[in-house]
């Protein structure tokens, strides 16, 4: 089978991903470290504010993070030993563990959001235009969708 290589212009969507996501990240997670969080920290605390009664169960905590069990595991010290996150077992099933936001973690999570909101927003948003943004939210969905269906 031949190979079909990248034209010039897939070649430079290609490179500008590669190029510039793992600075995107790095730069919004420094904006996060006056608050002693990192982005995985972050996006653990804003998951666990939005469900019901702020809290998960473990397994599927770890899949809408895209976590193995024991990466989530490693993910959970930092935040518990911080007092930001508690886990208690289920008591309907021994078997079943869920992670909870404490109010100090939600706390933490309400002062940080708007200065994470505002890295986003400068770093990101505010530099494309509504159809740019359009565009970004289609192409990313639909990659998400072929990578689940991979």
């Amino acid at each position: 089978m031949a190979t079909k290589w990248l034209s010039t212009q897939e070649m430079a969507a290609w490179l500008a991903f590669i190029e510039t996501t793992g600075d995107l990240m790095k730069a919004i997670e420094k904006d996060l470290a006056p608050f002693g969080l990192d982005r995985g920290d972050y996006q653990l605390l804003a998951m666990l504010s939005e469900s019901d009664d702020h809290q998960m169960r473990m397994c599927d905590l770890a899949d809408r993070l895209r976590l193995t069990r024991s990466g989530l595991t490693r993910r959970m010290e930092g935040v518990l030993k911080k007092k930001l996150v508690t886990r208690a077992q289920s008591t309907e099933d021994g078997r079943v563990a869920f992670a909870q936001l404490t109010t100090k973690g939600f706390e933490l999570l309400k002062t940080a959001a708007p200065e994470h909101l505002e890295s986003v927003r400068r770093l990101m948003i505010d530099v494309l235009s509504p159809s740019e943004i359009k565009a970004f939210a289609s192409g990313f969905s639909k990659i998400s969708e072929n990578l689940s269906a991979e």
